[in-house]
């Protein structure tokens, strides 16, 4: 199939590009540091002379999990937008697409191959991250935070969700505009999240509606939500409250929605590359 040789190539010119090495080398270190001070911050508190019990070591444990988790979901949203930003508008504004449309080759089948390569590459950089992540909080003390693979499962949809809307904005515009407006979407989703988050917290209903109609223009922040809820502690989830995740989490409709989101936003991409005058 022609879509899995440009998926091919697609996946290669991502690992030939800068943006790629150094989001690697960034990462490691990431893990790197963070696997030094999950270590001492978990001897410290395993070894203080209160002793805590092992619900409070384990709450504490869970915290700093899904403080690293926080940081892997933005990394891999970054990723996913950074290296397919231009892969439409700026081989459309270079010319260089003619190669391809000139081949007895149909568009949809560009931008699917586009989507399968990135996608791939974008899954392979979450498990090495997450996994990471897993790996060191495990090895180190032994702690496994429940439903790893559902949110697991959610940030990958989370990336490919900004993934196709990248490619959708890619197809009709700029590299710049095509930034601005990914970058745009997703700030405006966080921002509304947080407002969510709080207005559950001080239950302002006014608040709540705003952090709902954000997630409905962009499901991005509900997806991330969504997973740290089902990999939150047992107290938290009784507490009903943490940093990471608002006290009216998101339902699985909206995880529905996230997965409709995620399509559409590909159609669209396919429909307007189709469409567009070369």
């Amino acid at each position: 199939m022609t879509a899995l040789v440009i998926a091919r190539l697609t996946f290669r010119e991502a690992g030939r590009r800068k943006i790629l090495l150094a989001a690697l080398v960034l990462g490691v270190v990431y893990l790197v540091i963070y696997g030094i001070g999950f270590y001492f911050v978990n001897q410290e508190v395993s070894k203080s002379q209160v002793g805590p019990g092992l619900i409070e070591l384990n709450q504490m444990r869970n915290f700093l999990f899904m403080a690293g988790f926080y940081v892997v979901n933005f990394l891999t949203v970054m990723m996913a937008v950074l290296t397919s930003v231009d892969t439409l508008s700026g081989e459309i504004a270079s010319g260089t697409i003619h190669t391809l449309v000139s081949k007895p080759v149909q568009r949809w089948e560009i931008v699917l191959g586009k989507w399968l390569g990135f996608t791939g590459m974008l899954s392979l950089y979450l498990l090495l991250m997450a996994g990471g992540t897993i790996a060191l909080v495990y090895i180190i003390s032994g702690y496994l935070a429940p439903n790893v693979l559902r949110g697991l499962a959610l940030l990958w949809l989370n990336a490919v969700l900004l993934l196709g809307v990248s490619l959708a904005g890619g197809a009709i515009l700029s590299t710049l505009a095509n930034g601005v407006l990914v970058f745009g979407l997703f700030g405006i989703a966080f921002v509304g999240g947080w407002i969510e988050q709080i207005g559950s917290f001080i239950q302002n209903q006014t608040a709540v509606n705003v952090g709902i109609i954000s997630s409905l223009i962009i499901p991005s922040e509900a997806l991330w939500k969504r997973a740290a809820f089902e990999m939150q502690s047992p107290l938290v989830s009784a507490l009903g409250f943490s940093p990471f995740s608002a006290a009216s989490m998101p339902s699985l409709l909206m995880v529905v929605y996230g997965v409709i989101y995620a399509l559409l936003a590909l159609l669209l991409a396919i429909r307007l590359f189709n469409s567009r005058d070369l």
